[in-house]
């Protein structure tokens, strides 16, 4: 299959699919396909475990399991993946990759919102995340809900897969270019080309409010309740969440407490164009005791003004590590890093009939909660 450098649009997907390059245990739908990634399905069974693990280059996920696993869950009724516990999930999806291409996973965006952590593995897997060049196999996702408990099934989507054909990264001589040509990010001071630009582009955090009660954020609440993954805005969110308002500043900062989740937004506005695809990266870990962002992938047509969407920011899922910490406005807390795409995708993101749940988006919690 002769495919041009960069990520695989959603045509390309679909004809992975056609050749079972990409299979699955059921047949595929259409909304799994997305313009630059493909949502993964949990699959049939789930099992407890007792640590999260990698298999290494000598073993195979089922093989580890038999030593890890504590019980094992039936998806195809429903179960409860308790907050605190690990859980490991075979997907529906397996993959035969040829040599020229290799994966890349990460929690869809409401997976993110949720504080779910989520995180692929693949049978001799060294690391999280990727799928190295020709694998042949079954795909798994870890999955540990950190601050509420979820009620998942059989063919809940939770987390996302990138397919790359060669290796093409953007230099930071070329983001420059690129930013000043689409306007990448920009602020509500200026829509300028002035953007942080070291290995990708600095996202800051947004600690103003122009809205009558000042919320710059949400603060996750503790004890809440369950909440089913695969039921969209039918939760109350004064239920899960608190806001987070100007009053709450201390010097001007917000101070995150330990272990507990926020939702904010950024200071900048973020623009995909066509052919490029963007992921949100942690900025640095000598930042401070803090981490930014679960879910990382923006596809092209994000933010777009050409698709009405001009003045969208991105959403920042921050958690503070041992010790409390404070955050200011305009601090650097993440980066963007941009990737070319391999074709136009024949869909954008927001563009009609596609299924954008953030385009355009403020500072919104998770698709399960009653936007107002």
């Amino acid at each position: 299959m002769n495919l041009s450098a960069g990520v695989l649009p959603s045509q390309t997907l679909s004809t992975l699919i056609d050749q079972n390059i990409v299979d699955a245990s059921l047949p595929f739908l259409p909304e799994q396909v997305q313009p630059a990634s493909l949502d993964l399905r949990l699959g049939f069974k789930a099992w407890r475990i007792q640590a999260s693990f990698l298999p290494g280059a000598e073993s195979k996920v089922a093989d580890k399991l038999e030593k890890f696993a504590l019980h094992e869950l039936d998806l195809q009724k429903g179960a409860v993946l308790e907050k605190g516990c690990v859980y490991l999930v075979e997907l529906m999806e397996n993959l035969h990759l040829p040599h020229n291409l290799s994966g890349v996973a990460n929690p869809k965006s409401s997976t993110g919102r949720l504080d779910v952590f989520t995180r692929l593995i693949t049978d001799y897997a060294c690391e999280f995340e990727t799928v190295r060049q020709e694998y042949s196999g079954p795909l798994y996702a870890e999955i540990s809900p950190r601050t509420f408990s979820v009620l998942v099934r059989s063919g809940s989507h939770l987390s996302q897969l990138r397919l790359r054909s060669g290796s093409i990264s953007i230099d930071d001589t070329e983001l420059h270019s690129l930013q000043k040509r689409f306007g990448l990010v920009s602020s509500d001071a200026e829509l300028s080309n002035a953007a942080l630009i070291n290995d990708g582009i600095g996202l800051s955090v947004n600690l103003q409010s122009k809205l009558q009660d000042g919320i710059i954020g949400w603060r996750a609440r503790k004890n809440a309740g369950l909440i089913d993954v695969d039921k969209i805005g039918e939760l109350e969110k004064s239920r899960f969440w608190e806001a987070v308002t100007t009053t709450d500043l201390v010097g001007g900062g917000l101070v995150l407490n330990p272990d507990e989740f926020y939702i904010i937004e950024s200071r900048e506005f973020v623009c995909v164009p066509e052919n490029f695809a963007a992921e949100m990266r942690a900025y640095d870990t000598k930042v401070g005791e803090f981490r930014a962002h679960y879910a990382g992938f923006f596809d092209p047509g994000f933010g777009m003004a050409e698709l009405g969407a001009e003045g969208t920011r991105a959403v920042l899922e921050v958690r503070s590590h041992d010790v409390p910490f404070l955050i200011e406005e305009g601090q650097t807390v993440c980066r963007l890093v941009y990737e070319p795409m391999a074709l136009v995708p024949d869909q954008l993101y927001g563009s009609s009939g596609s299924a954008s749940n953030y385009q355009s988006q403020g500072l919104r919690l998770a698709k399960h909660f009653i936007q107002d």
